[in-house]
């Protein structure tokens, strides 16, 4: 239904309104940000109703005085994130969320996943930055424009892998656990935890020193320049990257449906017509113009971002750790080196869940060469190359080179972070 022209002006009368109190907001002292109505709804009464009780009920802060870290792990599905979100996630005075731009993506645009649509990307895009902001302000009642069912009085049970969380696993936010759940499972979280009170939730955010945030949901670290460049915000970017060919060969083994095709050329040696080769190249580009940005070190970037191979640190988890933790200017935590030790040096059963932290890392890293076929590979190298070269991945001439794990294929790179 098309709006009347009556609306059309009301709208951009609306929107310059916006704009100016959003320009007064950012030169003055409030940090919060509220929704704004839709554009594309004519019927303005129940966005902005929502809206209208989210100011109220949220609190207003003040610039960012105690200057608060905010990490972002920017990364893609079958990269390593979820360990590396486990290095910060452990850390005592670091408040972590994982994956909350879930949310956004299944509630704006739920085949996402299937869409190449620019537009479908920018919507996401704009909510995503949106959400990024106020959790960082330890805002988590934005979240319920997301999280379907709607949150009753700002209780749910249907975060998005909240057990992967420890701080929504312990109190003041879940006060049920005993001494001896102080390591508890992702699922045993959620039972034992019951339904997660988002104030409890907001509060255990403002009483840590810093917030770190997973997401496999932004495709370049130009898309979060807004946020980069806000003063209001401390935020660094940690971007990591894994050889295409490893997160391929893990993708195919881990979304077996999805990569169905993929899984067909590997088995018969034939590939389908119809294979759906933007499943590869869409990482190989999104990684090329990401890193591109940071290795050309634009001024915004300037002490905001570090790049980390997955492959480095899957070799050597505890001196890349540390240079992680000295980059982002917050003391390593004995609780991460723990964690570390134990967690890098899993056998074969260790690894028993898809999403799992615990497992051989060294071995892991390297595992995709004996997964995927020699012309997967080669197809890989010919689509990926420019990438390849860019991150210091060698191209395997043969199977036999592929397959000989005593000819390294990840050069000796140091990606010093831009300080």
């Amino acid at each position: 239904m098309q709006c009347s022209w009556k609306a059309v002006l009301l709208l951009a009368l609306a929107s310059i309104a916006i704009q100016y109190t959003a320009i007064r907001t950012f030169t003055a002292r409030s940090f919060h940000s509220c929704p704004v109505p839709n554009p594309m709804n004519c019927s303005l009464s129940q966005e902005t109703e929502s809206a209208d009780r989210l100011c109220d009920e949220s609190p207003t802060f003040a610039y960012n005085l105690s200057r608060k870290t905010h990490v972002l792990i920017l990364a893609t599905t079958r990269s390593g994130s979820s360990f590396v979100g486990q290095l910060f996630n452990q850390h005592f005075d670091v408040f972590y969320l994982f994956e909350p731009l879930y949310h956004v993506q299944y509630t704006l645009i739920p085949k996402l996943t299937q869409s190449k649509s620019t537009t479908d990307r920018r919507v996401m895009l704009g909510a995503s930055r949106d959400l990024l902001r106020s959790l960082y302000d330890c805002d988590l009642y934005f979240l319920e424009n997301y999280i379907k069912p709607q949150p009753v009085n700002h209780t749910t049970d249907r975060l998005f892998r909240r057990g992967a969380s420890k701080a929504l696993c312990s109190p003041p936010v879940c006060e049920s656990l005993g001494p001896i759940d102080m390591h508890l499972e992702e699922g045993d979280c959620v039972k034992k935890c019951g339904t997660l009170n988002l104030t409890l939730a907001t509060e255990s955010c403002k009483e840590h020193g810093h917030v770190a945030i997973k997401t496999v949901r932004v495709p370049e670290v130009s898309d979060l320049r807004a946020l980069v460049e806000d003063p209001r915000l401390n935020l660094k970017v940690i971007q990591l990257v894994r050889d295409p060919r490893g997160i391929l060969a893990s993708r195919s083994e881990t979304f077996r449906d999805t990569y169905r095709l993929w899984r067909i050329w590997d088995g018969t040696g034939r590939k389908p017509y119809n294979l759906d080769v933007t499943q590869l190249t869409t990482v190989c580009e999104d990684f090329l113009n990401s890193v591109s940005t940071g290795l050309n070190r634009p001024p915004w970037l300037k002490g905001k971002y570090m790049l980390v191979r997955y492959e480095d640190l899957a070799r050597n988890p505890m001196k890349k750790t540390e240079e992680i933790y000295g980059f982002l200017g917050i003391p390593m935590d004995s609780n991460v080196e723990r964690w570390i030790q134990n967690n890098t040096r899993g056998d074969r059963s260790s690894a028993k869940h898809k999403y799992g932290t615990v497992r051989n890392s060294a071995a892991t890293a390297e595992k995709w060469r004996f997964r995927l076929s020699y012309d997967i590979v080669e197809f890989t190298q010919n689509a990926c190359q420019q990438v390849l070269a860019q991150l210091g991945y060698k191209m395997a001439g043969s199977e036999e080179e592929l397959k000989n794990l005593s000819i390294s294929l990840v050069e000796e790179r140091d990606f010093l972070p831009f300080s």
